[in-house]
């Protein structure tokens, strides 16, 4: 039940992003550390988020956007899946151990600036916006600074509907369960009733 919970709650992120929102205000990071939070002792489901973002990616690239994107186009940026590995792998080593309300703000904290970083070091370094020195990349990171607010806010938002959504389906699943087998049906079906 978890596991399945995990990859629905990925996949709406995902879904998410098919909404009309602010600039920066998605789910990307906030999906990259729930995976890595709750998929780290599954291998093959790490691919998940992956699988996400590229499925939602596809979707935005070629139907919502394709007046920008005239042919199929898969992956418009490399760097937004290095970031989002990036992600990822921090979120690994700042969860895996355990999911604390204070590990998931830190981690999320941490995701919204590595992934402002590397996003605005691929606009400096794939385009000709700005010249190719310390001082070119000073004046990318400081263009992008109004977008990191709505990055933090979409982030804080993102995660806590997720990992929120995830303690509290699985701990009130627990709840039930245990009512059902200690003998208690009769609570269970008046769980929820007022």
């Amino acid at each position: 039940m978890k596991l399945r919970l995990a990859i629905l709650l990925v996949f709406a992120a995902a879904l998410s992003r098919l909404l009309p929102h602010p600039d920066n205000f998605t789910p990307i990071s906030a999906m990259a550390l729930f995976g890595a939070a709750y998929f780290s002792r599954h291998a093959l489901t790490l691919a998940i988020p992956f699988i996400a973002l590229f499925i939602s990616d596809l979707v935005l690239n070629n139907i919502i956007y394709h007046q920008y994107y005239p042919e199929l186009t898969l992956i418009t940026s490399w760097w937004i899946y290095a970031a989002f590995g990036l992600v990822m792998l921090a979120g690994w080593l700042m969860l895996r151990q355990k999911v604390t309300t204070v590990r998931v703000l830190t981690a999320t904290l941490v995701s919204s600036i590595l992934f402002f970083l590397m996003s605005n070091f691929s606009t400096w370094a794939e385009t000709t916006l700005y010249p190719k020195t310390f001082g070119g990349l000073m004046m990318c990171y400081t263009a992008g600074l109004p977008f990191l607010k709505n990055t933090l806010l979409g982030d804080l938002f993102f995660s806590a509907v997720m990992f929120g959504t995830y303690e509290w389906v699985t701990r009130r699943y627990a709840a039930l369960s245990s009512l059902k087998s200690s003998g208690h049906a009769d609570q269970v079906q008046g769980i929820g009733k007022k």
